[in-house]
This record gives structure tokens, C-alpha cells and sequence, in this order.
């Protein structure tokens, strides 16, 4: 049986050499922005106006 991944990468934007990807924690639903190029990588939880941690819908 096949493991579900925890993690989902769902590409976005790719800008001045800047790879943008929406990363969703499949268990929790939480995302993340993770942002790279050919120097290295970032990664921060995205959230809303309130400062709380957007949540991916039906998850």
C-alpha cells in the first residue's frame, strides 16, 4: 500500500530567475510559500490579516 504524501507542492509563479511554490501540509492543511533560485531556498507559512495561518479548504 502506498503512503499519502504529507506535504503538497503546487508551482505558482516563476519570476527574475525566483521559483514561487505554494507548499500544503496535506494533514493539517496549513501552506507555505517557498520561494527559490539558484542560490538557495525560502520558506515561511503564509497568513492572513489577522496573522493566522492560511488553511487550505477541505482538508
Amino acid at each position: 500500500m502506498k503512503k499519502a504524501q504529507r506535504f503538497e507542492v503546487t508551482p505558482t509563479k516563476a519570476d527574475n530567475g525566483v521559483a514561487f511554490d505554494v507548499v500544503t501540509d496535506t494533514q493539517t492543511g496549513v501552506q507555505y510559500v517557498l520561494a527559490s533560485n539558484y542560490i538557495g531556498s525560502s520558506m515561511t507559512v503564509l497568513v492572513d490579516k489577522d496573522g493566522k495561518p492560511l488553511l487550505k479548504s477541505g482538508i
